[in-house]
């Protein structure tokens, strides 16, 4: 039996990125929004505790899935196994990552006459 693959998920949220894993995700049936389901974290074999990984645990702690807006995605890639979960502070300034500008009211143009 193959196993099961396992996805991370790189997402803009309140101005942090998100970085998960999890083992289901697919277009959802809402317009504009990817489904992740059935979320991985690591296992807890070391003595160290990483705080962004205890936070992310908490936050989706009891989620069966989580809709996640398309223009908020920045990656997902199929990985061979979990890896640490992470989130990062979008700083201001040179950044390489924007979220998608939205709220914007974009005019139709005028028809051809």
């Amino acid at each position: 039996m193959a196993a099961k693959p396992v996805y991370k998920v790189i997402f803009l949220n309140q101005g942090q990125v998100y970085e998960v894993f999890c083992s289901a995700i697919y277009q959802s049936e809402m317009y504009g929004f990817i489904e992740i389901e059935e979320f991985v974290f690591g296992e807890r074999t070391q003595l160290l505790i990483d705080p962004a990984e205890e936070k992310l645990k908490n936050e989706f702690a009891g989620v069966k899935r989580s809709y996640i807006p398309m223009h908020s995605i920045v990656r997902i890639d199929e990985v061979e196994k979990e890896g640490p979960v992470k989130i990062t502070e979008i700083k201001g300034g040179g950044d390489k990552i924007a979220q998608f500008p939205y709220g914007t009211f974009i005019p139709n143009p005028k028809p051809v006459e």
